[in-house]
């Protein structure tokens, strides 16, 4: 196992920048998971790890040492695709052991590292099976098998998961993260799913337009997101936001939206009478049958356990995750309570959050 470090790197093609001046240290053992929209440039960021993209600037360590230059193969690390890239005339058993066989590794040392991961994945039984006789998930095992038989300093994951169904893709999440927490082997997750962010990391890279936003872990991302971008992208469903006037009424700090209804904010941020902003709810933290405001429902989505609201509150709509039924309609106005210590603010130019 070793750490990476990656210090002011910079990656372009011609004149566009598609990387700028990242820096990011991720501890030995630590399973960080990059994420972002696409074109962001996480991916590119991974492949810059693995060496199989060329660094325009900067440099990359594993461990102490300087791979930069290092070949790919050179760099003892382990790489799983979206892709599977299985060889299709391999056996399972073949597939996951050719990596060591190449490195001359000796026959039964192969044999007995392919058996044991084969076991831990549940692939013991198909070992002798082609690629096509598998389903998406038993591939996508084998691939990871193949990446842990090399007992690698570094695990690499390149959105592995989007092929699979949504059902399967949850359970195959949840088996990753149980190996890493057996294997303890440094793990760097690319992935454009906030909820496989949130639910598989230690810590999240948020990524926008080749820039790191924020590092932080799941929850510290979650409650106290450092700018607009990532508060709207982790959270499911995700944060409203309404434009709002900073207000001082009666010894308050109000938030006054479009329709002229008030939103209580702290008296202790750090804002002045007049300032536009941003105002930042989470579904869950509005609560239906309130005091604060008045909105319309457009939209009722019933979840079983739950129920999700749309609603027109100051010519935005707004989503509301209330657990439990209902038996409202769309049409209907509603009452909707808001915790003062539940309310994000933003800056309306800069996006970024104000403590």
């Amino acid at each position: 196992m070793a750490s990476v470090t990656i210090s002011n790197v910079q990656k372009n093609y011609g004149a566009m920048n598609v990387l700028s001046a990242v820096d990011l240290s991720i501890a030995d053992g630590e399973f960080v998971v990059l994420v972002g929209p696409s074109g962001c440039g996480k991916s590119t960021l991974l492949r810059m790890i693995a060496g199989l993209e060329e660094i325009s600037a900067g440099e990359i360590r594993i461990g102490e040492r300087v791979v930069n230059d290092v070949a790919p193969k050179d760099r003892d690390i382990a790489m799983v695709f979206q892709s599977y890239a299985l060889y299709p005339h391999m056996d399972v058993a073949s597939n996951m052991g050719f990596s060591l066989l190449l490195r001359k590794t000796a026959k039964e040392l192969v044999m007995n590292r392919v058996g044991s991961t084969a076991k831990r994945l549940g692939l013991d039984l198909l070992l002798q099976r082609l690629p096509r006789q598998l389903s998406g998930g038993q591939r996508q095992r084998v691939a990871m098998g193949r990446a842990i038989v090399r007992d690698p300093k570094v695990f690499l994951f390149d959105e592995p998961l989007s092929n699979l169904d949504a059902k399967l893709r949850v359970h195959m999440r949840t088996e990753i993260k149980a190996l890493h927490q057996q294997l303890k082997t440094t793990s760097v997750y690319v992935t454009h799913d906030q909820i496989e962010a949130m639910t598989m990391a230690d810590r999240i890279v948020v990524m926008h337009d080749g820039y790191i936003q924020q590092v932080g872990t799941p929850l510290e991302l979650y409650d106290r997101p450092a700018n607009i971008f990532v508060a709207g992208f982790i959270g499911s469903p995700g944060m409203n936001f309404l434009p709002a006037v900073v207000r001082r009424t009666g010894g308050k700090l109000m938030a006054e939206i479009a329709d002229r209804q008030m939103i209580a904010l702290s008296p202790e941020l750090g804002v002045d009478d007049g300032d536009r902003v941003t105002v930042g709810i989470r579904p869950e933290n509005i609560e239906v049958g309130g005091e604060d405001l008045q909105a319309t429902i457009e939209v009722i989505e019933p979840l079983g356990l739950s129920t999700q609201f749309y609603v027109k509150l100051a010519d935005k709509q707004v989503c509301i995750f209330a657990m439990g039924r209902t038996d409202r309609a769309p049409g209907e106005t509603i009452s909707l309570g808001i915790k003062q210590a539940d309310v994000h603010v933003f800056h309306e130019a800069s996006g970024l959050r104000i403590a």
